[in-house]
């Protein structure tokens, strides 16, 4: 770690306790749990980018797989829904198994000339079989209660094992889309995720017998205490008068930020030790010789495509995990607000900002960025109310200014990305 990373680190660190003694300790590591999670995006990115030049614009859709992984995990079962439509849903799934172990068979069988069309007509046939026992089942489940339930729930385990598995779903997701889209060419392969992740979101926006839907999913289990209950703890309340504080709800809040942020920071300390390992490996020195140049890595006898596979994969699984913990911190799964376009520009933003290809400015940018998207408007505020407190209260120009100063953080990104690829293209750590 070089004396650069050490002082910009450090200069962020100031800038977030400034913020706890000038607006609220609680905003602070409120900021500051975002900040880390948005790291977690950020390396998630940077190994697709940064170790290997892969252009993906899905990543929105591969944390909300992370989100939902959380809903089926730790959610409880909804009961009367397996009740009514378990049979039917167990039914369906082996009519899927069944379709698609009939093409793998059907494929090999018959001769080439007539694969497609056989292929076809198993695709529709399996369709129509599956919709059969599908269909009903998921319109009994929406029935059941649907203000407060109308989905299956989930399996009711503990919320912290759901963020690895949110990994796993988000990985699995990943190598089915690699497969497909990995022999895109760069322009093509941003399209392409960008597609899926619509796709991906539209799902969980819109199948409600599995996440509810626009509805939403509330309530999700916390691996860390509730604040009714810290209040009327005898423990916290002789921890926080010995600490000196005076306001127990606003103690228990900022001992459950706290304890999130621990959480947060070990898994992003895992996360980080592993991509660092990786990338000072032999493996990520292949990555990067990839990048640099894949005709040469294929002339060397590299699998590209293979390689490929394996990091959009690792980093899929990275952004599965953020969403996971995301959700598990807001305590509610909401689709509407996987916003493909807006957060993958975000993120991006993060990367480029900190330096593609080194994991310590991926780091960097997810808190940079972070902090500087939930300040600007409260600072944009302030700013337009100096600047027109000179000027009359029915002013038309005060109140345009006004009300364009919620759209500050919009063109803070832009400035931002216009200055760093203006005078530091190389990010604030740049690739060693």
């Amino acid at each position: 770690m070089t004396r650069r990373v050490v002082f910009l680190y450090g200069l962020m660190m100031l800038v977030l306790i400034g913020v706890g003694v000038f607006q609220s300790w609680n905003v602070a590591f409120g900021i500051f749990n975002l900040c880390l999670i948005s790291a977690v995006m950020a390396l998630g990115v940077n190994m697709q980018w940064g170790y290997a030049g892969l252009f993906n614009v899905g990543i929105m859709g591969f944390t909300a797989l992370g989100a939902l992984t959380a809903v089926l995990v730790s959610m409880p079962p909804v009961q009367e829904a397996w009740a009514v439509a378990g049979g039917d849903l167990a039914l369906s799934f082996i009519s899927l198994v069944a379709t698609v172990v009939a093409i793998v068979f059907a494929r090999r069988m018959v001769p080439p000339a007539f694969r497609l069309l056989v292929t076809v007509a198993l695709v529709i046939a399996g369709y129509f079989l599956i919709g059969t026992f599908f269909l009903p089942a998921t319109e009994r489940i929406e029935a059941i209660d649907p203000a407060l339930s109308g989905y299956l729930g989930g399996l009711g385990m503990p919320v912290l094992l759901a963020w690895p598995l949110g990994g796993l779903v988000a990985a699995g997701a990943g190598w089915l889309i690699g497969k497909i889209a990995l022999g895109l060419r760069a322009d093509y392969l941003a399209i392409a995720t960008l597609g899926i992740s619509e796709i991906i979101i539209a799902v969980i926006k819109y199948e409600e017998w599995l996440s509810r839907g626009v509805k939403n999913v509330t309530g999700i289990p916390r691996p860390v205490p509730y604040e009714v209950d810290l209040v009327e703890a005898q423990w916290f309340i002789d921890l926080a008068t010995s600490l000196g504080a005076t306001d127990l709800n606003e103690a228990s809040s900022l001992f459950v930020k706290f304890c999130y942020g621990l959480l947060f920071i070990a898994v992003l300390a895992i996360v980080m030790w592993l991509a660092e390992r990786a990338l000072k490996s032999p493996w990520g020195r292949m990555m990067r010789a990839i990048r640099d140049n894949r005709d040469a890595a294929e002339a060397m006898g590299k699998d590209v495509k293979a390689r490929h596979l394996q990091v959009f994969v690792l980093g899929c699984a990275t952004c599965g995990i953020a969403g996971a913990m995301l959700a598990t911190l807001d305590g509610q799964l909401t689709p509407t607000s996987y916003i493909p376009l807006r957060f993958t520009f975000l993120i991006w933003v993060m990367v480029i900002l900190g330096g593609s290809g080194n994991n310590w400015g991926a780091v960097l940018g997810g808190f940079v960025i972070w902090f500087l998207w939930v300040e600007a408007e409260p600072l944009g505020n302030w700013f337009m109310a100096t600047i027109t407190a000179p000027l009359p209260e029915d002013s038309a120009i005060g109140a345009h200014l006004m009300m364009g100063a919620a759209y500050t953080r919009y063109l803070l990104m832009g400035a931002i990305l216009l200055l760093v690829m203006r005078f530091a293209p190389k990010g604030l750590i740049p690739e060693r």
